[in-house]
């Protein structure tokens, strides 16, 4: 909240100014990053909203198009099971050159009726050229584990299709948090670097003091341990900035090159979370991207949840999958009835090969074939019962989910209360703290207080700011949670 920074009228008239600069810059520069082609690096930074980061991350998250590659699948193998029910038409040729026909031995009193009935004379079977022509086609009368192959497949398809819409929300969640994460990083920059430019200005002050004779070399020393203290820590905070674009860059498919060009829209410590109208514009659009309204009835989201959470809808989907499995096995034990038909062309020469010339033979048969599966050494009976202890499995994960869902939302429903309630206790600190330190400082210059004092009211106010941020981006992070405990994540595009 902007009245507990301390800002004067000069100051808030130039954060306005540097508001409107960031409008500008979301439009002009960031807008487009959804759609634009080519990837090359662009000098300067870029302002990113939490819109913009998540609108991105839906599009080109990679998490996300690998789950998208998967459901690519699952209706291929949706069109692969319809193959079993469409009839089957397999063409098969051959031509056989016989280097050495074959020979067989047959009694001679078939050709000579006078001839010894010991005596054999060898006789050639085939052609020197053999040439055949098949075509076969088969088509399924009957066949229910074909069926509900199909059945299975498709729920197959909905179980990806819902695993595709759980990765949108969980790539979304995490964008958030990342971004949340991010302001708060840059948060506590800048309240170092605020910390740095109070303790120098103390020293300056204190320097001037002491070449006067009216403060120790000891306050001199003080301070300049405390500034040499508060100088690693900034650099560890610029170093978290950085690591932190770093890591929502990957998110958003950037590379690290533009990650680090990121500027994000927004300020923990000016956020009012009770009356968000007050906010400014890049504020009021955080606390408005949201799923679930603050304030809702425990057991309405949580009916709501049971029917909207992914991971839940997921292990129905897997269970549904189980169920038909279940089915797929036990119509093993049903007949099968096909329809078939051969077409074929024979043909054979003796000499030079002829394309299935002269003489030839021609085929043609029909018919209805029954299977019926009588015994198979108890596999089927064990397959079953497998299937059957898988689908009980999957109800006993369903149920679990379900109950663990309900807890989940319950719990970090009294998070985000928490949080908000903390927020608003630091806020009071802050502006206590900062009243604090400008009293110890007016005391401290006119000599009526020391500098041990300054420097813990100095510390005391950063806390108190640190703080502040921390609950802000706790009520944030909760409300992320609750989104997704929830399965009411905004700006998914699956409102299923």
């Amino acid at each position: 909240m902007k009245r507990y920074m301390g800002w004067s009228g000069q100051g808030r008239r130039m954060l306005a100014r540097s508001g409107t600069v960031a409008l500008l810059g979301i439009l002009l520069t960031w807008a487009p990053l959804p759609g634009q082609q080519a990837r090359g690096v662009e000098s300067g930074p870029r302002m990113l909203t939490l819109e913009g980061a998540v609108t991105r991350a839906v599009e080109r998250n990679a998490q996300l198009q690998a789950a998208r590659f998967a459901l690519d699948e699952a209706n291929e193998r949706v069109s692969e099971a319809w193959g079993s029910v469409f009839p089957s038409l397999d063409l098969t040729t051959s031509y056989t050159r016989n280097i050495a026909a074959a020979v067989n031995f047959l009694p001679a009193n078939i050709f000579d009726p006078t001839a010894d009935p010991d005596e054999l004379v060898p006789v050639r079977f085939g052609a020197d050229n053999l040439w055949a022509l098949s075509l076969n086609l088969e088509q399924p009368l009957f066949n229910a584990a074909a069926f509900i192959g199909v059945g299975a497949a498709g729920r197959f398809r909905a179980l990806q299709e819902e695993v595709v819409r759980g990765q949108v929300q969980e790539v979304v969640t995490r964008v958030r948090t990342a971004y949340y994460q991010l302001l708060l990083g840059q948060e506590q920059l800048r309240l170092l670097r605020n910390s740095l430019r109070r303790v120098e200005e103390s020293l300056a002050e204190t320097e001037a003091l002491n070449q006067a004779g009216l403060a120790s070399d000891y306050d001199v020393l003080r301070l300049r341990v405390e500034r040499a203290n508060l100088l690693p820590n900034l650099r560890r905070a610029e170093n978290a900035v950085v690591q932190g674009k770093r890591s929502l860059g990957v998110e958003l498919d950037l590379s690290d090159g533009e990650a680090e060009t990121l500027e994000l829209a927004g300020a923990l410590s000016e956020m009012n979370l009770r009356n968000p109208e007050q906010n400014s514009a890049d504020n009021q659009a955080i606390l408005a991207l949201a799923g679930v309204t603050p304030g809702v009835d425990p057991d309405t989201l949580v009916r709501t949840a049971l029917t909207r959470r992914s991971d839940v809808r997921q292990l129905e989907a897997n269970e549904d999958l189980r169920r038909t499995e279940l089915r797929l096995q036990q119509v093993e034990y049903l007949p099968k009835v096909s329809l078939f038909g051969t077409y074929g062309i024979n043909a054979q020469q003796n000499g030079r090969p002829d394309f299935f010339g002269q003489p030839r033979a021609y085929s043609r048969l029909a018919g209805i074939q029954l299977t019926l599966p009588l015994f198979q050494g108890f596999q089927r009976d064990a397959r079953v019962d497998q299937s059957r202890a898988v689908l009980q499995q999957a109800a006993t994960q369903t149920a679990l989910a379900r109950s663990q869902a309900a807890t989940e939302v319950r719990n970090i429903m009294e998070q985000v209360e928490e949080a908000l309630l903390r927020a608003e206790g630091q806020g009071l600190a802050v502006e206590q703290a900062q009243a604090g330190f400008e009293i110890a400082r007016a005391q401290y210059v006119e000599g009526l207080g020391s500098q041990l004092e300054l420097t813990d009211a100095e510390v005391a106010l950063r806390e108190s700011e640190f703080n502040y941020a921390q609950a802000v981006y706790d009520y944030l992070v909760a409300r992320a949670r609750l989104d997704a405990a929830v399965g009411r994540v905004p700006l998914t595009g699956t409102g299923l």
